[in-house]
């Protein structure tokens, strides 16, 4: 295990949870080791595959359902919790660029609450709470936040959402209601299914820009690199110099 694994849970164990095949591949990567797949795309009955001492790998499908069930089925054995992957970058003054790395300092729901014509309100706002964290956000545990900040090029709040932003004025909003620097699938549904079943274990979202977002015809992707710097990230996490 390496530095930036070392001393982060209080039980020794950590679960790296990924979302996708090749972001699982990339991460075994990083690990040395390969993470060939044959048959459907995803296990739905959520296996983990050991990494190295105490670090075990979770693929649990996309989306908030499969991460939430995933999570809460094998995250509460474990004492911290990363989800990696990739993300698409928000719009901002100084947005995160493909292939820059982003920790979440939360993990932020985007679009659980409703749609008015005076704006969009969160469950929070609509007097429901989600969990027991405040607002619609998951935050990353200090001890984490503390030891991963080193590998990341950004720390800034990441949406959860359940529609990808392909237009400019989704984009946009997302950006501005959340604050976040970037988008993805998984990470709020990861640390709410953990701070519901497993109050102790300590969470955080570590993603690796892929894309841009906004309207389709115009976003810029490079997935293959960013899931080469995802193997870089596994890596460092591994404690490898490679």
């Amino acid at each position: 295990m390496g530095a930036a694994l070392r001393d982060i849970s209080h039980n020794g164990r950590v679960l790296l949870v990924v979302a996708a095949p090749a972001e699982a591949r990339a991460v075994a990567a990083g690990f040395g080791l390969s993470r060939d797949r044959s048959g459907p795309a995803a296990s739905w009955d959520w296996p983990v595959v050991p990494l190295a001492e105490g670090v075990d790998l979770l693929e649990t499908g996309v989306g908030k359902v499969n991460a939430a069930a995933a999570a809460a089925v094998r995250g509460p054995s474990y004492g911290a919790v990363l989800n990696l992957g990739v993300c698409g970058a928000l719009p901002a003054a100084d947005p995160p660029r493909i292939g820059d790395c982003v920790l979440a300092s939360e993990s932020v729901y985007a679009d659980e609450g409703v749609q008015t014509e005076a704006g969009f309100q969160t469950v929070p706002e609509m007097g429901f709470a989600l969990g027991p964290f405040g607002g619609a956000g998951v935050p990353c545990d200090g001890v984490l936040l503390g030891a991963l900040s080193p590998l990341a090029g950004r720390v800034a709040p990441v949406a959860t959402v359940s529609t990808c932003s392909g237009t400019d004025a989704l984009a946009r909003s997302v950006a501005l209601r959340t604050g976040a620097a970037a988008e993805a699938m998984e990470g709020a549904a990861v640390g709410h299914a953990l701070a519901r079943l497993a109050p102790s274990a300590r969470f955080a979202e570590l993603r690796v820009v892929s894309n841009t977002t906004g309207d389709r015809s115009r976003q810029r992707w490079d997935l293959g690199s960013a899931l080469a710097r995802l193997t870089g990230l596994a890596a460092a996490l591994a404690g490898s110099r490679t």
